[in-house]
């Protein structure tokens, strides 16, 4: 048994009940169930259908996004989450190196690290070394002026830890900022990359290991293992290069507004919805939604 389920943008929703239900007749699936009025909604089926990928482009034209996975155990006991351009809606080094008067040259590495073009490591190296000088106040005054949570965030995790889910925010960015992010949010634990600092400058460096694909994976192992859990009981959620390794690995790896070609090697897929599609896929009403957006 499979569940297919409809999901467009909470600040402008446009699946309406005839979009909903012509799909539904089309593939044969069982009752429609309604998860958000105009928002989501989803609907059982016997077999995954062979034109799934076509149903999803040309919803993705309209707006909508459509996800088709295994109805047993969708909701999960862990979730494992990228930072940057996931549960924020920027990039930090991007951010910072803009500060620093090298804003474009950074966020084009960034963008081709994040498609895949690029090794994460020596990537991260050469952006961080042109952060050298800044004053490490930079990090309060990115995080206060720059930053935005992405919405849906604190419903989602404040839904899934209170069904007793445990929450990690794994980042190839930077603790200074992952530990306020964690903290606003409501994850469990967080890991990134350390900045180092001297004389209350940022020396342009990062401490050794890098966090990178490889570093994100062996987070969820270690932790699913320390928590008694399988990787069928976790759901990820990131958006680059850098993440494809956890998405493929949990039993639900959301691509979320991701780079074409980290979306292209992932099943589930969610280009319009924000953070709470990530609830809907776990078939959670709206009206079971715990605290705000």
């Amino acid at each position: 048994m499979f569940i297919a389920t409809l999901i467009s943008d909470p600040a402008a929703p446009c699946l309406s009940p005839a979009r909903a239900e012509t799909l539904r007749a089309a593939w044969d699936g069982g009752p429609l169930r309604w998860l958000a009025e105009g928002e989501a909604a989803e609907f059982p089926l016997a077999a995954e259908p062979a034109d799934l990928w076509a149903v999803w482009e040309a919803l993705q034209a309209q707006g909508i996004d459509l996800a088709v996975q295994p109805a047993a155990a969708r909701r999960k006991a862990m979730l494992i989450a990228d930072m940057d351009s996931t549960m924020i809606e920027q990039e930090c080094i991007d951010e910072l190196a803009d500060m620093a008067g090298h804003g474009a040259a950074v966020a084009a590495i960034t963008a081709r690290a994040m498609n895949g073009e690029l090794d994460f490591e020596p990537a991260l190296r050469e952006r961080v070394a042109l952060l050298k000088g800044l004053p490490e106040s930079v990090v309060d005054d990115v995080m206060r002026d720059r930053i935005t949570l992405r919405a849906g965030g604190r419903a989602l995790l404040a839904t899934m830890r209170a069904q007793g889910g445990y929450a990690v925010l794994v980042s190839g960015g930077f603790t200074a900022f992952t530990g306020r992010v964690a903290a606003a949010l409501g994850f469990d634990e967080h890991r990134a990359n350390l900045l180092q600092v001297a004389d209350g400058r940022l020396t342009g460096t990062v401490d050794a290991p890098i966090l990178g694909r490889a570093a994100k994976l062996q987070a969820m192992q270690e932790i699913t293992a320390r928590r008694g859990l399988q990787a069928a009981q976790v759901m990820a959620v990131g958006d680059g290069a850098n993440d494809l390794a956890m998405l493929q690995a949990a039993g639900a790896g959301v691509a979320l507004h991701a780079k074409p070609s980290v979306a292209a090697q992932c099943r589930l897929r969610i280009n319009h919805g924000d953070l709470s599609a990530l609830l809907f896929l776990q078939g959670y009403a709206r009206a079971n939604f715990v605290g705000g957006g």
